[in-house]
């Protein structure tokens, strides 16, 4: 490509990024949390992004309704900063143009850096916040098995690359330990990780110890409990936008939103301030649209491209996993893994429910032989866990029950095989190690 033909695409490119002519609108009203802009209804749809010089530089937001006296604007910011008369510029739809020297760096759900070591490098592919996914049967399918190296998910719920998959747990029962364990499994080229409404002090500590080694290779997007209901929505599909653009120059990335529950609660506070009804358990009948559009972006790509593995962490409210968000969720995914609070008060970590957790492709994983013998392990654990009530009041005796003889012999031993914690050596062959484990206990 000569001189000349490298200017004309720079200028197009240019004129493509930058309208010729800008579209602007004043501040009719301010409340505190958002703010309705005149005249620039014509001219806008929801979802679009609006700016305002501020004292300390550009205050962005976002549109989330539009009617004939104006448009109702959210802040990204913390609170409404405008006044009335403020000129307010309609600017597009919101986009990112990622870059491979993002890794290793910590941005918010604008990508803006927050971690003091400088500007992003700004890439050449703006990708959109609010993408479309891939079309169904251009995707490619979801091929092989993926060691992530903890013991209880390789052999009860083997993960895919390209597979979704959620993990629905209670507060303080491992939730991060586990994630942190799965971000340092070895088949991935990329890690992007969404911490939604996380406390300040936990990021770090997330960043700095459950990364750790790991750091280098993740793109971090963070968006903390105090930010706003906005920042907190966008986060989780900033954080999809960065894994999309690494799946489409190949990669294999590995995308973990912790947590989605969190992001549900933000896109309710959003639907509700732009006059939605409530509808179940006061959540917005859009909540229940963003959230199968933001996990099916998570998946294969097309033919040829890479794949995005999707973990997304579920605070189940108070334990109670029939939660709508968290049924929404459970329909959309490709598995479920659920931590138990009375298995973590065993001690036992990861605090996996092995008799309900489950993964949709394992089929796809298993030889005939480990799908029979996961099946048998399944049947004894759910029959010594069914009967410990019965064993606790001294009913049970030993040789009444063959198959209950056996749960009360194997499952202890499987149970203790499968402890695992971030500084164990993750398990190259799981199957494996579960054998050599019983051996030795006998």
């Amino acid at each position: 490509m000569n001189a000349v033909a490298r200017l004309g695409a720079a200028v197009r490119g240019a004129l493509a990024e930058e309208p010729l002519v800008r579209c602007s609108g004043v501040v009719a009203d301010v409340a505190p949390t958002a703010y309705r802009v005149a005249g620039l209804s014509p001219f806008v749809r929801l979802g679009d992004t609006v700016a305002f010089d501020a004292g300390g530089g550009e205050e962005r937001g976002e549109i989330v309704r539009v009617g004939r006296t104006g448009a109702t604007v959210k802040p990204f910011g913390a609170g409404a900063e405008a006044r009335l008369g403020l000129k307010v510029r309609r600017t597009g739809p919101l986009r990112f143009s990622p870059d491979v020297s993002w890794r290793g760096r910590v941005i918010d759900a604008l990508c803006r850096p927050v971690d003091g070591l400088g500007e992003l490098v700004t890439g050449r592919t703006p990708m959109s916040a609010d993408a479309e996914p891939p079309p169904a049967l251009k995707r490619a399918r979801v091929k092989g098995a993926l060691k992530t190296g903890v013991k209880a998910l390789d052999i009860f719920c083997p993960i895919c690359p390209g597979q979704r998959i959620g993990i629905f747990a209670g507060s303080g029962v491992g939730k991060s330990t586990l994630l942190a364990m799965l971000a340092d499994a070895k088949g991935f080229d990329t890690v992007v990780i969404a911490l939604v409404g996380e406390r300040g002090r936990e990021v770090r500590e997330f960043i700095e110890e459950a990364l750790g080694a790991n750091r280098p290779r993740a793109v971090t997007v963070v968006a903390t409990g105090d930010e706003s209901p906005m920042m907190r929505r966008l986060a989780p599909k900033t954080a999809m936008s960065v894994a999309e653009w690494f799946r489409d120059r190949g990669d294999a990335v590995l995308l973990i939103v912790d947590s989605v529950t969190r992001y549900a609660h933000a896109a309710r506070d959003v639907a509700l301030a732009a006059g939605e009804p409530a509808v179940a358990r006061g959540y917005a009948p859009s909540v229940f649209s963003d959230l199968p559009k933001l996990l099916e972006r998570a998946g294969p790509g097309l033919e040829g491209s890479g794949s995005i593995t999707g973990v997304f962490s579920v605070l189940v409210d108070g334990d109670d996993h029939n939660d709508p968000v968290a049924d929404t969720i459970r329909g959309t995914l490709d598995g479920h893994i659920v931590l138990d609070r009375k298995i973590a008060a065993q001690g036992r970590y990861p605090a996996i429910d092995l008799g309900v957790s489950l993964s949709r492709l394992a089929h796809q994983v298993w030889t005939p032989e480990q799908r029979v013998l996961v099946g048998k392990m399944r049947e004894l654990i759910t029959r010594f866990e069914d009967t410990r009530d019965l064993r606790a009041m001294g009913a049970y005796r030993a040789g009444s029950d063959g198959d209950l003889d056996q749960a009360v012999l194997m499952v202890p031993r499987i149970y203790e095989a499968l402890v695992q914690s971030p500084g164990t050596k993750p398990s190259e062959d799981a199957f494996r190690d579960l054998a050599n484990a019983l051996q030795k206990q006998r």
